[in-house]
């Protein structure tokens, strides 16, 4: 199994928002093929800071030496 640890830090502010968006985005991750089951949750201390954590089964992962990064990218 796979574990993808994401911090997100969400504007101040925007956290109710942000939420709402997460409700809608979780049906399309566990709906990737791979996907076992996500956990998201927020923090104590800085409550505009999220962690999400998305467990994969290892489909990909015999291809890769180093395990590779991944990284997310905006169009400009």
């Amino acid at each position: 199994m796979v574990l993808e640890v994401a911090i997100l830090n969400v504007l101040p502010n925007q956290s109710a928002e942000f939420e709402k968006a997460f409700a809608e985005a979780q049906a399309i991750i566990s709906a990737i093929p791979g996907y076992q089951r996500h956990e998201f949750r927020r923090c104590v201390e800085t409550p505009d800071r999220y962690l999400l954590l998305v467990r994969w089964k290892e489909l990909l992962r015999h291809f890769y030496d180093p395990f590779s990064e991944v990284e997310h990218y905006t169009p400009l």
